[in-house]
């Protein structure tokens, strides 16, 4: 017994040796068995390579699903064109909202690690229904005769949802973990290493996209000309090759313990100041409860400095007299750390920050719907070559392609000098400027449709449901506004998100980033039942009727400009408000 104590505190002194020479990482990561990574031989761009492969797989996958699903829907299983676009936003916007089921299990039982696994199982599985619904005869519906469609009966519906759904809850849980994982691999300690990270962000969503440029473009040709059977199983096979390039990576990565459940450590919080409504916060935040050692009491996680604000939570920290006189600091349902307790106000600091990118998520999910079924009534032909309208978000994902390597290397270099900020613009400065030119997409999609509506009046096509003779490619300029604003917003969000939460609740806040997007996603759903409703009133057409040459979804696309607008005003008041996280 006595040897195994010596050894362990000799362990003990090599390790402080260790981290004092900058041997290994100081912000407490392990490896893959639980002990303590050197630095050179694990994490940074060693271990990135594979964490990248698997989000371009996995997002490959994706969006060879989400891109074309609402022409699937209104062409195979024969839905009307606001009950597809509800049933495309409505599955999106589910796949961003059980992020919060990966992210919780994440941080709090299995880390990011295991979390990333299994639901890659569950993607997998939902992936291969989904690819059998569409090849085997009885699960799909008859083809058209001339103009009578058959609906899809409830047993072909239930096993097309079914795979639809299970790729909801596989993608969730990895999406909040993936980005956080490979950030994870980047020591927070280091300045060379934080530098290094903010530039992970940025190629993390380059990986993305380059998965979506390849959906976008040739899935979308795929499933259009040579079978939707073959255009779901490939996307099936490169979430096998995720899966494959994930585990590939395990012996280079940097694990972060999980802390426990942050939503018990919240509720701890609230019971604890609750208890103690009647105390006064005392003058010197010193004497408030703290550890007395260098790590806090939660797993995984670095001392936070007392913040200010919200002093009513403060109050969970207070000692009793009946505490100082038993001793007894250890039921956190009655005293909490002051690290807990600034956990907690660090995620209602971050709320409106976050609740300002919903908006913009609602202008997002246009790409998928309502920018395609506008394209659907344009010119699709080149020549000899017809182009699949959902194929036109390719313009999107260029333009983020074109814009990441751009701003990496030639934006936030020159921004530097001019700032002082490691990463050329703040975070919020990022989001800030992805806001103003959501503005811009949507005044150019709505005015594309004005001089859409023109030719059909002139044409006397208003009546008729068919294409008027535009030419799709005037779609390019508002797809190109969405990518350049996606690289300012989206990827700041990510950092955002990442860098000002609490180092045991990085899951929880990824997810509550990828959370706007599903809200966006209902939003734009809720936006798109409202305008029906007010405007098919009294057996008018409507804004957005089947035949969209006799609405005025330029009315639709204004509408969103005019929100995100305001949207953009409130996260400018909001912004300048923000106070960031200090560590201690």
């Amino acid at each position: 017994m006595g040897s195994a104590e010596e050894e362990r505190s000799l362990l003990e002194a090599g390790l402080v040796h260790a981290e004092g020479s900058g041997l290994y990482t100081g912000d407490g990561s392990v490896d893959f068995n639980g002990k303590p990574v050197l630095k050179q031989n694990t994490g940074t761009w060693k271990a990135c390579p594979f964490i990248l492969g698997t989000e371009c797989c996995e997002r490959l996958a994706y969006y060879g699903i989400a891109t074309n699903l609402v022409t699937y829907l209104t062409k195979k299983l024969h839905e009307g064109n606001v009950s597809a676009a509800r049933n495309v936003t409505t599955w999106q916007g589910t796949c961003y909202l059980t992020p919060l089921i990966g992210a919780v299990l994440a941080d709090a039982y299995w880390g990011r690690y295991w979390t990333i696994a299994t639901f890659s199982t569950i993607y997998l599985i939902g992936m291969c229904t989904l690819t059998l619904s569409a090849s085997i005869p009885a699960l799909k519906p008859a083809e058209c005769v001339d103009s009578i469609c058959p609906s899809a009966t409830p047993a072909q519906y239930a096993v097309f949802f079914f795979g639809l759904y299970l790729i909801a809850l596989g993608t969730g849980g990895i999406k909040p973990c993936v980005s956080s994982f490979g950030a994870d691999q980047f020591d927070d300690t280091d300045p060379k290493e934080r530098v290094k990270k903010g530039s992970f962000f940025n190629w993390f969503y380059f990986s993305i996209n380059i998965g979506a440029l390849i959906s976008s473009s040739l899935l979308v040709w795929i499933q259009d000309n040579a079978g939707w059977g073959l255009g779901f199983g490939i996307p099936a096979l490169f979430m096998g090759l995720a899966i494959a390039s994930f585990f590939s990576g395990t012996p280079l990565y940097r694990f972060q313990r999980p802390g426990g459940s942050p939503i018990t450590r919240m509720c701890q919080v609230l019971v604890a100041s609750f208890r103690k409504w009647n105390l006064k916060v005392p003058e010197d935040s010193s004497l408030l409860y703290e550890t007395g050692d260098k790590h806090s009491a939660i797993e995984g996680s670095r001392k936070l400095e007392h913040s200010d604000e919200l002093k009513c939570l403060d109050k969970a920290a207070i000692f009793t007299d009946a505490e100082i006189k038993s001793g007894d600091f250890s039921n956190p349902w009655r005293l909490c750390t002051v690290t807990q307790v600034e956990e907690f106000k660090i995620l209602i600091r971050m709320f409106p920050i976050w609740a300002t990118g919903i908006v913009f998520s609602a202008v997002y999910a246009q790409m998928s719907t309502m920018f395609v079924e506008q394209g659907m009534m344009m010119d699709t032909s080149i020549g000899s070559f017809t182009i699949p309208p959902a194929s036109l978000s390719t313009f999107d994902v260029i333009s983020v392609i074109f814009w990441v390597p751009i701003y990496d290397r030639i934006i936030v270099p020159i921004a530097r000098k001019f700032t002082g900020k490691e990463r050329g613009f703040s975070e919020l400065q990022r989001m800030g400027i992805g806001l103003f030119i959501s503005v811009l997409c949507m005044s150019a999609a709505a005015v594309v449709e004005i001089r859409r509506l023109q030719l059909a009046k002139e044409l006397g096509l208003v009546d008729k449901d068919v294409a008027v003779p535009l030419s799709i490619l005037w779609q390019i300029p508002q797809y190109f506004l969405l990518g350049a604003a996606e690289v300012c917003t989206f990827i700041g969000q990510l950092e955002f998100f990442y860098d000002q939460s609490p180092d045991a609740m990085r899951s929880l806040c990824s997810a509550f980033s990828l959370l706007t997007t599903s809200l966006g996603n209902y939003l734009s759903s809720f936006i798109l039942t409202l305008v029906t409703y007010f405007t098919t009133r009294d057996g008018q057409t409507g804004w957005i009727p089947n035949n969209l040459n006799e609405g005025h979804l330029d009315y639709f696309f204004w509408l969103l400009a005019g929100l995100s607008f305001l949207n953009m005003l409130v996260y400018t008041v909001c912004a300048k408000k923000y106070k960031q996280k200090k560590t201690s």
